[in-house]
């Protein structure tokens, strides 16, 4: 059967297909091969520095030292102010600037608030970076809430300065979230650059914007959708990767603004916002734990604190707690033993002098802080809560008196009391168990029913190993 020329069309747009994928993988292993050299370079580099000759080390006095670091995830935004090409008739350039000067230093008070890096100027082009040099979770967000600050000022700052008269300043943002470089430059004031593919399409996605507009990528949308209210935009060819979706931020969502407006966030936004913001916390909290609890901590270490703030939200799930709740039991939950880096008797008080000392900086309110050290105090043997959240804190706390696996963990608590002489024998240990358990009640109606039933089989299984 002779070939047609459609089959031989479409032999072609397979081989090319396949050509493609190989041109694709070939670019991947280059690509890995590159960020292989790049880190074998930075090694070196840092070898160099550390043991250089008298020549070098001559030459390089005075020079300015820079270092690289890599974040998984920031968020990149450039913004184009547009205003050179229709300045009005008779208006002097130094006015100009003047004007240009007030909105740059109004975008560099607006980042500062949301904890983002300026990272330049380059003429009417602002750029700026999420999740550096800090890294946290929350940075996409934070970005496109700044974004629309921006706008919403050159608004407000276009119509204070010429009324409903023609308009001399308009806006467009392009923003990005993937992985970058940044380069870390200067002593007595820190300069960070950023580089990489992020922020190249950060750029291409300005680009296409128009004034007014604030186009996000698909990578950004995903993690800022639950917040915003979103149309799609289109897609921007990207070399080697494909089309990049975009899509168009109208707004925060009504039910997280005031008044539904979509413009300033409320309280519900905050609280979801909060719920997020805490796997930060959490990173920070554990690392701390990980890096300072002392050796002898053998019950009281990282997994007990880690099973306290998931019981405490499933318990206050199960007990019909709001999200603020929610959060303010996660919080508690995870400070409730920071103490022990400190002291071990008092633990609990020491837990809520770091809590008010950290969490203002995550935009608790005084009030939210007072109500998450009166949980964090509750945990105080004897327990004696005074609300639903102290209840269901002191239930997570001793939860393990109601599971399967109460005596391995009750003795890693044997193990911890008799490193620091605060027990004897472990016949002792086991008739004060079962004095403990035989007088415990747990509080909440969801604890009672999950674990309450085991207390008697726990108390049959110790008295067994008395002797």
């Amino acid at each position: 059967m002779t070939p047609t020329p459609k089959d031989d069309l479409v032999k072609r747009i397979a081989k090319l297909a396949r050509q493609n994928q190989e041109l694709e993988e070939y670019i991947k292993k280059l690509e890995k091969m590159n960020e292989k050299l790049s880190r074998d370079v930075e090694k070196y580099k840092a070898v160099a520095e550390k043991a250089p000759s008298e020549g070098l080390r001559e030459e390089r006095e005075g020079e300015k030292k820079e270092r690289s670091l890599r974040f998984n995830m920031a968020t990149v935004l450039f913004a184009d102010i547009h205003g050179f090409s229709k300045l009005v008739e008779g208006m002097e350039s130094s006015d100009v600037m003047d004007e240009l000067d007030d909105i740059l230093l109004e975008f560099d008070e607006i980042v500062s608030r949301y904890k983002i890096e300026k990272i330049k100027t380059i003429g009417d082009t602002y750029m700026c970076a999420g999740g550096i040099p800090s890294k946290n979770i929350t940075n996409p967000i934070d970005v496109v809430m700044a974004a629309m600050e921006m706008r919403n000022y050159l608004l407000n700052y276009e119509y204070r300065k010429r009324g409903d008269g023609n308009r001399i300043w308009d806006l467009k943002i392009g923003i990005h979230t993937g992985p970058v470089t940044a380069t870390i430059s200067g002593k007595k004031k820190v300069n960070y650059d950023i580089k990489g593919d992020t922020v190249n399409t950060a750029s291409r996605v300005e680009t296409v914007s128009e004034k007014g507009e604030i186009l996000i990528s698909v990578m950004t949308y995903e993690l800022v959708k639950e917040f915003f209210d979103c149309r799609y935009y289109g897609k921007l060819p990207v070399k080697y990767k494909g089309d990049l979706q975009m899509y168009e931020v109208v707004g925060l969502k009504p039910e997280f603004s005031e008044n539904g407006e979509g413009i300033k966030p409320n309280e519900a936004f905050r609280i979801k916002f909060g719920l997020i913001q805490f796997t930060d916390i959490q990173e920070i909290i554990l690392d701390k734990l990980e890096k300072e609890l002392p050796d002898y901590l053998f019950y009281h270490n990282v997994k007990h604190t880690v099973d306290v703030v998931t019981e405490v939200e499933l318990i206050g799930w199960a007990e019909g707690c709001t999200d603020e709740e929610i959060l303010l039991l996660k919080t508690a939950g995870l400070f409730h033993d920071a103490g022990h880096t400190v002291t071990y008797d008092g633990h609990e008080y020491q837990g809520t002098l770091l809590a008010r000392e950290m969490l203002p900086q995550y935009n608790y309110t005084p009030e939210q802080v007072d109500r998450i050290c009166e949980i964090i105090m509750a945990t105080k043997l004897p327990p004696k809560p005074k609300s639903l959240l102290e209840e269901i804190i002191c239930d997570s706390d001793l939860d393990y008196l109601g599971r399967s696996d109460f005596i391995p963990v009750s003795n890693t608590l044997y193990e911890e009391l008799k490193a620091q002489n605060k027990i004897g024998a472990l016949n002792d240990w086991n008739k004060l168990q079962v004095k403990f358990i035989s007088g415990h009640q747990y509080f909440t109606k969801t604890a009672r029913s999950l674990r309450e039933v085991n207390k008697q089989s726990q108390i049959d299984r110790i008295q067994s190993l008395i002797t």
